[in-house]
């Protein structure tokens, strides 16, 4: 890492008032800055994004020097998206379980930064990661699904994006299934946050 830490926060609670996952995400920045100092970059993903579609997909399989106005113009929120996480040292996302898996709003931002040439590439092995150095820290919050258990389909999910885009160094922490227990698992995830390091 650089002598300061770039910190990209991403959150996807739907909630804003009241999110598990926001104060999470809170309490890390707080105990990163207290490491070192940080540079923080936030983006909100919950009001939405736009979804892949056919002139996406067509502006951003079209070569570089042949591309259109258009095309740029298509692009130009997912270039923002990569260049964001390209000057990134730690990947903070905040993240709710809906239904088993992650907010459409959460898969929406993956799509738009899982970008051949920029955050992966193709080789004769198969897809290697570009960002190799970086450290995420996964925050996950649910009602009812276990993390790590045969109905989350999230963390496992979110684990496999970041090793495809090279980001190996993964810490998850969780307050899951708070509809039992829910003070004793939200005070664990507090104190796994203040045991990170830099």
């Amino acid at each position: 890492m650089t002598s300061i830490n770039r910190i990209l926060r991403i959150d996807a609670s739907a909630r804003n008032i009241g999110s598990i996952t926001r104060s999470l995400a809170d309490e890390t920045i707080d105990r990163l800055a207290e490491i070192g100092a940080v540079k923080l970059t936030t983006r909100d993903v919950s009001t939405g994004l736009p979804f892949v579609d056919e002139d996406w997909i067509s502006a951003n399989f079209t070569p570089e020097d042949d591309r259109t106005d258009a095309h740029k113009a298509k692009l130009a929120l997912s270039d923002s998206l990569v260049d964001e996480l390209i000057n990134t040292d730690t990947l903070v996302i905040s993240s709710p379980i809906y239904n088993f898996g992650i907010p459409a709003t959460l898969k929406a931002w993956i799509d738009m930064i899982c970008r051949v040439g920029m955050t992966f590439r193709y080789t004769e092995n198969g897809p290697i990661g570009l960002l190799e150095g970086k450290r995420a820290i996964i925050l996950i919050a649910s009602g009812g699904t276990a993390v790590g258990s045969p109905i989350d389909f999230a963390t496992p999910y979110l684990k496999q994006v970041m090793a495809f885009i090279g980001i190996t160094d993964v810490t998850f922490v969780a307050a899951d299934a708070l509809g039992r227990n829910a003070e004793e698992k939200r005070a664990e995830a507090s104190s796994k946050i203040q045991a990170l390091g830099a």
